[in-house]
């Protein structure tokens, strides 16, 4: 599975431990997202992005926001002047599901466009 191909999936509700990815799933799925990071705590993936100024950061954000709404999936962002950070985790099983590296693949391809 590649970047284009967890972007073209979409979010489904994902509750319990079982729906959890575990330890190797995580490791394979982030060399697929370049610049995606397993949080300290391992309960998040992240990722902070730069621009060129605030204008830009908040086009970003609003973009993501858009995504995320659709997907029924959102993220924490954390942002100032030229920079957002992005964390994506799933509440509902405790840590990380598929729908958090779906949303960061379709994050990706936001800015490829």
């Amino acid at each position: 599975m590649n970047t284009t191909d967890l972007a073209t999936q979409h979010c489904r509700p994902r509750k319990g431990k079982e729906n959890a990815v575990d330890s190797a799933q995580v490791s394979n799925l982030l060399q697929q997202l370049p610049g995606w990071q397993l949080h300290a705590d391992g309960s998040a993936i992240v990722k902070d992005f730069k621009f060129a100024d605030f204008h830009h950061t908040l086009g970003f954000i609003n973009a993501v926001g858009f995504m995320a709404n659709h997907e029924d999936h959102h993220p924490d962002l954390e942002a100032g002047y030229g920079h957002c950070q992005v964390l994506w985790s799933t509440h509902d099983v405790g840590g990380l599901s598929l729908n958090d590296f779906i949303c960061a693949a379709r994050v990706e391809a936001l800015l490829a466009r």
